[in-house]
């Protein structure tokens, strides 16, 4: 049965809209489905279990609005100059009263919209921006996400999560993309309907799109302070929440926060981007790697201080160079594993029980050499029917002579 569409949206691209849109026809009627896959193994008492392991499918993203009825339109006057480059207007970084109040068109809905797109099989895409805004229509087809963004997405310093330049400094009405000098998680939201239960209203309608670290709201001024616990989740809800009303028919203002001038917030910030920028280290070490720094493995400790020397009596390797080859082992036991090779002690195991159970005979060979250094050198004696034994130098030819014994005679 196909998905019931929502309503056709009229939506103006620019002003920092970088992300291109190409319509799709296709209506989607797949389903979220599941596969099983059974697995028999056998338990302590040896007694065959066999297990049964459903694995669910992803569901396909779903358009957003009808394709067939989405239309784009020019973005409104706001400045004095009309750049066809960035297709956006530029001399005046506040939004006209008229823009600021008209409502969005559409809203995510994150429990229905998910799903895999192409850009699932590509790694590093970006977030879709016009999913963010409920306004995608190519679905499942979409050369961007659609998800929201989580702990393991990594992007760069310069772009956020949709993929979009950051500038040098803020707007000054603290809108748009944002700047790259500094990480910001807090959103600023104003026009918001003072009632007695606001922050309930608030905190409800914002954990749509994240974890909320901390939620500040000021009911006199109908104003409330967001902050996510990562800078992506916050650029995703800025767009998300952009227009948009809590319970009430208000136009919310999202904007970014600015910096907060309480010395203590200060250090609490500086302290959070620490502790992300640890945990993303610690994703990307290996575990092993991680106990040893932080001193939770006593054993890896004990292994370097007798491997540490690498067989050089009175030397003991820094960190840089023993982790560089921890590093080194790790990665040849992957390829190893990847290539379905042994590893280097268990190789050297069968080459042992090779050995002994093939012997090499023994020659008892009186003399400077060994018996297996002369088997070697027998096998590298040429033949008759070798291509290296020496042949008479045909005739003919500018170089027939060069290096011929008869030149030893004139």
């Amino acid at each position: 049965m196909a998905e019931t569409l929502p309503a056709p949206a009229v939506v103006a691209i620019g002003d920092d809209d970088v992300q291109a849109l190409t319509t799709s026809q296709d209506t989607l009627t797949t389903p979220a489905s599941s596969e099983s896959t059974t697995l028999t193994t056998t338990n302590p008492d040896g007694k065959r279990v066999i297990k049964k392991i459903i694995k669910k499918k992803k569901r396909p993203a779903r358009p957003q609005v009808d394709p067939a009825t989405f239309k784009t339109e020019p973005p409104p006057q706001t400045g004095t100059i009309f750049n066809i480059w960035y297709n956006k207007w530029s001399g005046g970084d506040r939004d006209t009263s008229a823009s600021s109040q008209t409502a969005a068109p559409s809203r995510c809905n994150i429990s229905t919209d998910t799903g895999f797109t192409r850009a699932d099989s590509v790694p590093g895409s970006f977030i879709c921006l016009f999913f963010a805004r409920g306004l995608c229509p190519r679905g499942r087809d979409c050369e961007y996400l659609h998800r929201l963004p989580s702990t393991f997405d990594i992007y760069s310093g310069n772009v956020d999560c949709f993929g979009r330049d950051k500038h040098s400094d803020y707007r000054d009405d603290m809108g748009g993309v944002g700047s790259f000098g500094r990480q910001n998680r807090t959103l600023y939201v104003g026009r918001i309907h003072p009632t007695d239960d606001v922050e309930e209203v608030v905190a409800r309608h914002f954990q749509e799109w994240g974890t909320i670290e901390r939620t500040r709201v000021l009911p006199t001024r109908g104003v409330a302070f967001v902050t996510y616990t990562t800078e992506a989740l916050a650029q995703f809800a800025k767009e998300a929440m952009a227009h948009q009303s809590l319970d009430h028919d208000e136009i919310l203002n999202v904007r970014w926060a600015t910096m907060d001038p309480n010395p203590q917030a200060q250090k609490r910030e500086a302290r959070k981007i620490e502790e992300q920028a640890a945990e993303a280290i610690r994703r990307a070490l290996p575990e092993a790697f991680v106990r040893e720094i932080e001193g939770r493995d006593p054993e890896a400790k004990r292994r370097r201080k007798e491997e540490g020397n690498f067989g050089l009596k009175g030397y003991e390797a820094n960190d840089d160079v023993w982790f560089a080859n921890e590093k080194a082992k790790i990665a040849i036991d992957d390829q190893q594993k990847r290539l379905g090779l042994a590893a280097p002690d268990q190789q050297l195991l069968l080459e042992l029980n090779e050995e002994a159970e093939h012997p090499e005979p023994q020659h008892n060979v009186g003399g400077l050499l060994s018996a297996s250094t002369l088997a070697a050198l027998n096998s590298y004696a040429p033949d008759e029917s070798s291509s290296y034994a020496a042949s008479k130098p045909a005739a003919g030819g500018a170089l027939v002579a060069y290096g011929d014994s008869d030149e030893d005679d004139d």
